[in-house]
């Protein structure tokens, strides 16, 4: 008799959206065709997804305490790609890790801008409540 394997709900990986990616790629091999992804087909890409993300964080893991870290960086992960034999796709993903650093640099200096600027309005406005006399919550113990 087999017996099945439960997986904790935080652990499985969200069908819809392997379901996109899988039928994506698909489509990119053979554009002119619709090809539909089978149930059974689709739980076994959704395990195999999660059965790889665990052996590459396992393997980040080590390499991260190797190093005397406790928190696992890009660069770990990208170690763990080539220790566990996919270096095909380091310098892919190094060159998308950038472009990512590279846009997300751009939005943090916004970022902190109007962090800023809603720090230097909120200063400024309970300045010029006290200034006026009484707060809001003056008035509201005086009721």
């Amino acid at each position: 008799m087999e017996t099945e394997k439960v997986v904790p709900e935080a652990e499985e990986l969200p069908k819809t959206i392997v379901r996109r990616v899988v039928k994506d790629k698909l489509h990119n091999c053979s554009p002119d065709t619709d090809i539909s992804v089978h149930k059974d087909a689709l739980l076994a890409f959704c395990e195999s997804a999660r059965i790889f993300i665990h052996y590459l964080s396992a393997t980040a893991n080590d390499i991260c305490k190797e190093s005397k870290r406790q928190t696992i960086n890009a660069e770990d992960v990208l170690k763990a790609i080539e220790e566990i034999d996919f270096t095909e796709f380091v310098d892919p993903l190094r060159d998308s890790l950038d472009e990512f650093r590279q846009k997300n640099a751009g939005k943090r200096a916004g970022t902190s801008k109007s962090k800023e600027e809603k720090k230097k309005q909120k200063v400024e406005g309970e300045a010029s409540k006290k200034s006026c006399g009484k707060t809001e919550k003056d008035k509201k113990n005086e009721e």
